[in-house]
C-alpha cells in the first residue's frame, strides 16, 4: 500500500528487456535507506520488488503485464521517476489509498501556468468515466492529487509548487503518457454494487418453494 506522497526523484541507470519483461536498475537515495530485499517501491506509480540493491541503487523484475499496460516500457537510461516505499504501519498517511496496481495510461493533452499553479489536463480511455469525480482522488505515475475539473473522459488537476519540483509529471510534455491508478474505493463500491444488482433474484413460487415459504 502506497500513499502517492512521492519520497524522490530517480533516474534510470539501465533497462535490461527480456522476451517480454524487463528488468530496471535505478539509481536513488532516500527509498534505500532502510531498503531490504522483496520490499516494495512504486516507480511511477507501478509497484515493483526490489530484487538487488546497494546504497545507490536497487534492480526490479517487470512482468510482461506490467510492460504491456503501463509506461514503464517507455523508460530508457536517464528517464527520471517517481520513486515511494511501501507505507509503514507507523508512518503518517498524508495523501489516499494507492495500490500501486496502475489502472492504465493517460495521455497530457494540455498545460498552463495559473499564478503558482500547473494546470495539467489528461485524457482516460472512455471506460473509465464513472470513477473520475469532480474533488475526487486519482494517482498520476503515482502521485497523489485531487481532480478539479472533468469532463467527459477528460481530466485536470493542479500542482503545488512543490508538487512541480518534486515529480517528474510536471517535466512531461503535451503528447506524453503518465500511469493513472484510479481510487480503489470508488472501484470497491461499484464491485460491489454491480454483484448486487447480479445477484437479485426474483420473487416467484420456484423462489417461495426453495426458500420454504411453500
Amino acid at each position: 500500500m502506497f500513499t502517492g506522497i512521492i519520497e524522490e526523484i530517480g533516474s534510470v541507470k539501465s533497462v535490461q528487456p527480456g522476451a517480454k519483461s524487463m528488468m530496471l536498475t535505478i539509481s536513488a537515495s532516500t527509498v534505500l535507506t532502510d531498503v531490504h530485499l522483496g520490499d516494495s517501491i512504486a516507480v511511477n506509480g507501478v509497484c515493483l520488488t526490489v530484487t538487488e540493491f546497494t546504497d545507490k541503487q536497487f534492480s526490479a523484475d517487470v512482468m510482461p503485464e506490467t510492460v504491456f499496460s503501463t509506461s514503464l516500457r517507455q523508460l530508457t537510461a536517464g528517464s527520471k521517476v517517481n520513486l515511494e516505499r511501501a507505507l509503514a504501519a507507523n508512518g503518517r498517511f498524508g495523501g489516499h489509498f494507492v495500490t500501486g496496481h496502475v489502472d492504465g495510461i493517460a495521455v497530457i493533452r494540455e498545460k498552463r501556468i495559473v499564478d503558482n499553479a500547473l494546470y495539467i489536463r489528461l485524457s482516460l480511455p472512455e471506460n473509465f468515466g464513472s470513477y473520475l469525480l469532480q474533488k475526487g482522488s486519482i494517482a498520476l505515475d503515482g502521485t497523489s492529487l485531487t481532480i478539479f475539473d472533468v469532463n467527459q473522459t477528460d481530466i485536470t488537476i493542479s500542482l503545488i509548487p512543490h508538487s512541480q519540483e518534486m515529480t517528474v509529471l510536471a517535466k512531461k510534455q503535451i503528447g506524453e503518457t503518465v500511469n493513472f491508478e484510479c481510487d480503489m474505493l470508488a472501484k470497491y463500491v461499484e464491485n460491489m454494487l454491480n454483484r448486487r444488482e447480479g445477484n437479485k433474484e426474483t420473487i416467484s413460487e420456484d423462489y417461495l418453494r426453495q426458500h420454504g415459504f411453500m
